[in-house]
């Protein structure tokens, strides 16, 4: 994902465009009392011009560039960025007063991941951090992420972790939205995923994620793997941002190619079966267990179909036999691997492990 939240390079210093005025005069020689005479204002005008107290206005831009020359543009231009760099002082010394909310956010996994930059000053490391977010107060961010997560059922796990689920949820908000989709095709989708099983064959994420987002685009649903920081327990997400557009989001939390796939096609079904209005977070203990049952048995019917499923307790528990009925029903072998423990057929530590997939960010 290109970096967007990275600030554009101002100095920390404030220069009015009166000093620019001031040496203007002295290579003429002119006191401020003759600059007065030639451009027609008071000597108390002028001497607030050249503090800064007086703002440049259209008409005084028009009348430096007669006397002092340069152009009109250069001195609103100049002056603007005067005024900015005064109100985005004020702004940051403000900010600074609310940096205990930075300890709310996973900040210093939010910089090793390269979602904000770090900073020395409070201030700027709250404007940073409030930038990635897209907001513009304290105030605001818990309007737009921490209250809409509060609405979920009471959980302890999921109250201590509103920053960091809300810092995750961002980073995939960011990841989708460089990616164009076609207007939701409920009837594609639906195929797509059955296209999207033969993907799990294949065990290099740089080809396989690539296409798994093309694929998906396709249809109208944009998919985001995002690392989840610590304090996000979530899997995966989904949450539709259109009518006709679907986000669908993965942490890779468990790094193993069983429960990535499990995790995508248990997202796939909350937008093939569930509401519109709704904001599935998993991982969280606040689902509905309807929703999460029904949306388990799809990712696991999808997988691994019940026919061939059924035949799972008498399946040899060796390496041969798990990767020749992986081949005979078309996906990864680490997935049936995934599938016979969750079925308590296979011990979690079993030597079969061998056969996932094992995954890792490029931070790690």
């Amino acid at each position: 994902m290109i970096d967007t939240q990275k600030s554009d390079f101002r100095p920390d210093w404030v220069s009015p465009p009166g000093e620019t005025i001031h040496d203007l005069l002295e290579e003429r020689g002119w006191t401020q009392r003759e600059f007065a005479k030639r451009i027609g204002y008071t000597p108390k005008h002028v001497g607030q011009l050249l503090s800064g107290k007086a703002p440049i206005s259209d008409e005084t831009a028009i009348r430096l560039e007669r006397v002092l020359g340069s152009t009109a543009s250069f001195w609103l231009t100049r002056d603007a960025q005067y005024q900015e760099a005064i109100a985005r002082s004020a702004d940051v010394a403000n900010l600074a007063k609310e940096a205990g909310w930075l300890d709310e956010i996973p900040l210093k996994q939010m910089i090793k991941f390269g979602w904000v930059e770090k900073m020395s000053n409070p201030g700027e490391q709250m404007s940073a951090c409030l930038k990635y977010f897209g907001v513009a107060s304290v105030s605001s961010w818990r309007d737009q992420y921490e209250r809409p997560l509060a609405a979920f059922k009471k959980s302890e796990k999921f109250s201590q972790s509103y920053g960091a689920v809300a810092a995750w949820l961002r980073s995939c908000e960011l990841a989708g939205s460089m990616i164009e989709t076609k207007p939701f095709d409920r009837a594609g989708f639906s195929e797509a995923l059955h296209e999207a099983r033969s993907l799990t064959k294949e065990s290099d994420p740089s080809k396989f994620v690539p296409s798994l987002i093309d694929l998906c685009a396709s249809v109208g649903v944009a998919v985001a793997l995002c690392p989840a920081p610590s304090g996000c327990p979530a899997t995966g997400a989904t949450r539709w941002e259109k009518p006709d557009r679907a986000l669908l989001m993965l942490s890779l939390r468990h790094k193993a190619n069983d429960h990535l796939w499990f995790a995508f096609f248990h997202e796939a079904a909350h937008l093939l079966l569930h509401g519109k209005k709704l904001l599935f977070i998993e991982g969280t203990d606040v689902m509905s267990p309807d929703n999460e049952r029904e949306a388990d048995q799809f990712a696991a019917d999808i997988l691994i179909p019940p026919e061939a499923a059924s035949t799972l307790p008498f399946l040899p528990k060796t390496r041969a036999a798990v990767s020749e009925f992986a081949k005979s029903i078309g996906i990864a072998p680490g997935i049936v691997v995934g599938r016979m423990q969750s079925e308590g057929l296979l011990r979690w530590n079993s030597a079969l492990n061998k056969l996932k997939v094992r995954y890792r960010w490029n931070h790690d």
